[in-house]
């Protein structure tokens, strides 16, 4: 087995995750072949099976991050329509 790439980029992996999702693999190939190839500390297991791969499986194109601001916002609505759910039960 060749050594894990020394040097990467967080898009480079998520271009390779997109690529993999893309082809149809599970998330834990994925992050079997992430490791096995830019070493333990690329992604975490959490990373590849709960945001990259979701969202990626969801319809999401881009591999950069999205902006603080962006990311309250998102949250911020996810927090008022759990609400509002409780509120109707």
């Amino acid at each position: 087995m060749a050594p894990p790439i020394a040097v990467w980029s967080k898009l480079e992996i998520r271009a390779v995750v997109r690529f993999l999702i893309a082809k149809g693999t599970k998330s834990s190939v994925i992050y079997k072949e992430i490791v096995e190839n830019y070493g333990d500390h690329a992604m975490s297991m959490t990373q590849v099976y709960h945001q990259w791969c979701s969202w990626f499986k969801d319809g999401r194109t881009s591999l950069q991050d999205e902006s603080r601001s962006d990311a309250r916002t998102q949250q911020t609505q996810l927090e008022l329509m759990s609400s509002s759910k409780s509120t109707e039960e």
